[in-house]
């Protein structure tokens, strides 16, 4: 694929992918104001913008994803440099202007990112055998686990009961 049509469909994937996300949230916004048309609405376009985000997906898929043993590599690099880069100054700046509410978001962003690193880098060890059967992640902070549910999720605090099971 040549250079601008390659840039030009990475930028309409990451255009796709935020406008499914932001679709779904005016949905919820629609139903907890009672006004169940447009949030049916909101669903049905957020599935269309699902589709096209697949479709540019599909375009670079074999410019991006490469053999396992890359995606792992590159997978482990990108979670490491989120939670040790980007995220403490995501979170330096929200608690520079008081946001608190941004901070703690960052903040168990960070944490959590630093834990999926690890999961990362154990598999690339050889560490995590094929006996994990699923992994369990905290639907308030994204914490992910491959061993049993804690009662306690140990980023957020949230409840055993807030963890998602992934198991296939």
């Amino acid at each position: 694929m040549k250079p601008r049509t390659k840039e030009n469909v990475q930028k309409a994937f990451i255009g796709e992918a935020k406008a499914y996300f932001r679709l779904l949230a005016y949905a919820e916004k629609a139903d907890e104001e009672e006004v169940p048309q447009v949030a049916l609405l909101f669903r049905a376009i957020a599935e269309a913008e699902r589709v096209h985000a697949t479709l540019q997906l599909n375009l670079i898929k074999d410019l991006i994803v490469k053999d396992t043993d890359t995606n792992l590599e590159k997978s482990f690099q990108r979670e490491k440099s989120v939670s040790e880069n980007a995220y403490p100054e995501f979170l330096k700046v929200a608690e520079e202007e008081g946001e608190s509410v941004a901070a703690l978001a960052f903040s168990h962003a960070r944490d959590a990112e630093g834990f999926h690193a690890k999961l990362y880098e154990r598999t690339i060890m050889n560490v995590i055998k094929d006996v994990v059967k699923a992994y369990h992640v905290c639907q308030v902070c994204g914490y992910v686990t491959d061993k049993k549910k804690p009662k306690q999720c140990p980023v957020c605090g949230a409840p055993e009961e807030k963890f998602k099971t992934i198991d296939s």
